[in-house]
């Protein structure tokens, strides 16, 4: 059988009787190299070992069906986090969820990992666990969740889990098979670089590590608690690096939380060898009478040829996850990856997607970078490049080239990812030109996110010139070969640092643009971001200045209003922003005014100038 066992039946079939590892996850079951499970699975089959997978189960007869493994259960969220999943930033449920047969919501519970892992001990009490993935990564000390408004413990320890793998885990999961099957215990695996475990206080024995506040200081509902909380997210922030970054600790109550250090990117031939082994790249076929799944539809003919983001902007969790430091796969085995796709029956000569956490990152910042590791408070890219970074486009360049040359292919598309300001800086434009000659599908998604240099300042983004200048170029190069070409900017509302009149001053820079965003994303506070620190606490850590924050649902609906001012749906809500603003002048007809005054306004004003009002056409009596 081509995929691995979901049930009982297909174990039978691979004539096994129990298997090593059983991977419970918050997703369906999809074996393509852009789902977290299916690549763990892939690298503990490729190493030997006998793993099933347990796609979202609800009742304790689905945590039995395969029997207890021989050397742990797996446990993920899925591929994002169960309550993002679930819930808009607004806090609604959603309807629809892509990692689901059918595109179903309601088929993972809220906080996926802490209720797998329960479930777990229910039925196997003494089984061995290993948590990993987006959700569990990002939850690894304590954390803002923005769901219950207040600070969670390490889900470590809401879990009840052994161990915990944070980033991406080949290397952790390898070292952790290997030892399990040399007969360690999990309980004793304190030394794997990549993971956490904890321990009782009584038996933790001090080391060179950096300690954070402890849970109870970072959860005291007091501006001393808040204060705690932004020192903790910025020890975390600065010892995320595989270079120079120490082992961390945090107390929680009798016992403490530890963090290895980061474990080491992936080499180009480690890479390559995990996109190489043998997925499906489709929904396990079960899925097909309930609907397929839809998440498959966006990656199913696009290629990741990258990891990590020096980018790291503050209000993404890439950074934090992946790490700043670049990891590459060669142009021979992303070439192998778009044969393989060419040959799949459904596939009609257009390759998606050719990128990454960001698309145009092929080598490491600067030279520093590699040797020393990232800067700790300093961002390579915001508020300016910093000059010693080396841009360079050429190898990136050169894959593309090679990749449109391929029997079969029409079209190479990136749809997402570019890094603009990383490409504004490039004195060769070559890349810059064939991107808009040949790898743009009429609309190129790029991330401005906001105008006002207050705002971008809170998201470690780059002041909007370099946006302007980049979208002036584009434009230039689109009509120098007679295309028809468009931006879509990414934009987010209520961001910490974003007054009402930071939210007007974007409006106004959409209309000047002459953009009508369909689509508008509210910051979502979402666990391990330096945003969502900001959000809660107030403050940026990195300067510990005081940060406005939009809050209340009121402000917050005002805000998103604002960037579609031109919806008749949103007239009200931006009537009463302007007017709370006291920017009166904005309201009106004049080709600068953001919206219309209401009608009893107008006619109030046509009388005073002596103005009639205009007749009504209807049925004459």
């Amino acid at each position: 059988m081509p995929f691995l066992p979901i049930t009982k039946k297909e174990m039978s079939q691979y004539g096994w009787d129990r298997p090593d590892f059983i991977i419970v996850t918050g997703d369906a079951y999809v074996d393509h190299p852009s789902f977290g499970t299916a690549i763990i699975s892939r690298v503990l089959e490729n190493e030997g070992y006998r793993v099933c997978i347990l796609p979202q189960p609800r009742s304790d007869s689905d945590y039995s069906r395969f029997g207890e493994p021989r050397l742990a259960f797996l446990v993920n969220g899925g591929n994002i986090d169960s309550m993002v999943a679930h819930y808009t930033a607004a806090k609604k449920r959603r309807s629809d969820d892509a990692y689901t047969p059918g595109g179903k919501s309601g088929a993972r519970p809220d906080r996926a990992v802490i209720a797998y892992c329960k479930a777990i001990r229910r039925v196997y009490p003494e089984a061995p666990i290993a948590i990993g993935g987006i959700e569990a990564s990002l939850r690894r000390f304590a954390h803002y969740d923005y769901w219950d408004d207040r600070v969670r413990p390490s889900v470590l320890l809401d879990s009840g889990a052994d161990l915990l793998m944070y980033g991406m885990g080949e290397k952790h999961i390898v070292e952790i098979a290997n030892r399990l099957n040399g007969g360690e215990s999990i309980k004793t695996l304190h030394d794997i670089k990549g993971t956490c475990y904890a321990v009782p206080t009584r038996e933790y024995k001090p080391g060179p590590v950096k300690e954070c506040p402890s849970f109870e200081a970072v959860s005291a509902d007091s501006a001393e608690g808040r204060r705690h909380y932004a020192e903790s997210c910025l020890i975390q922030q600065r010892e995320h690096d595989p270079v120079r970054g120490r082992t961390v600790i945090q107390r929680h109550g009798d016992m403490i939380v530890v963090q290895n250090p980061p474990h080491s990117p992936l080499t180009e031939a480690e890479m390559d060898k995990v996109y190489s082994l043998p997925f499906m790249r489709d929904y396990h076929p079960s899925y097909e009478a309930l609907g397929g799944v839809p998440g498959i539809e966006e990656v199913k003919f696009s290629i990741i040829h990258n990891r990590g983001c020096f980018g790291a902007c503050n209000f993404c969790s890439l950074a934090y996850h992946q790490g700043r430091q670049i990891a590459c796969r060669s142009h021979e085995s992303v070439i192998d990856e778009a044969k393989k796709i060419t040959e799949m029956p459904d596939f009609k000569g257009y390759i998606h997607d050719v990128g990454g956490p960001t698309a145009n990152f092929r080598k490491s910042a600067c030279a520093g970078q590699a040797l020393r590791g990232a800067c700790a408070d300093k961002k390579c890219m915001a508020p300016e490049l910093c000059p010693a970074v080396e841009v360079d486009h050429s190898d990136y360049l050169s894959l593309l080239r090679k990749l449109r040359a391929l029997p079969r292919v029409k079209k190479v598309f990136i749809r997402s990812g570019i890094r603009f300001d990383y490409l504004i800086a490039d004195q060769n434009e070559d890349f810059f030109k064939e991107l808009v000659r040949h790898h743009v599908s009429g609309q190129l998604k790029v991330a401005p996110e906001h105008c006002s240099q207050n705002v971008l300042k809170r998201m470690g983004k780059p002041n909007i010139s370099v946006y302007n200048r980049f979208k002036k170029r584009f434009y230039e190069l689109t009509e120098s070969i007679g295309k028809k070409q468009y931006l879509v900017p990414y934009l987010m509302s209520s961001h910490p640092g974003s007054t009402i009149n930071d939210a007007i001053e974007l409006s106004l820079f959409l209309k000047r643009e002459g953009l009508h965003p369909e689509q508008v994303q509210d910051f979502y506070p979402t666990p391990g971001t330096v945003s969502t620190c900001m959000f809660y606490t107030g403050l940026d850590p990195y300067t510990m200045e005081e940060v406005y924050v939009p809050r209340t649902p009121q402000e917050k609906a005002e805000q998103r209003a604002l960037l579609q001012y031109y919806r008749p749906e949103n007239r009200d809500i931006v009537l009463r922003a302007l007017k709370k603003a006291g920017r009166h002048g904005l309201i009106g007809t004049g080709k600068n005014c953001l919206v219309a005054p209401p009608a009893g306004a107008v006619r109030k004003q046509n009388a005073k100038i002596g103005r009639r009002p205009t007749a009504k056409r209807g049925r004459r009596k």
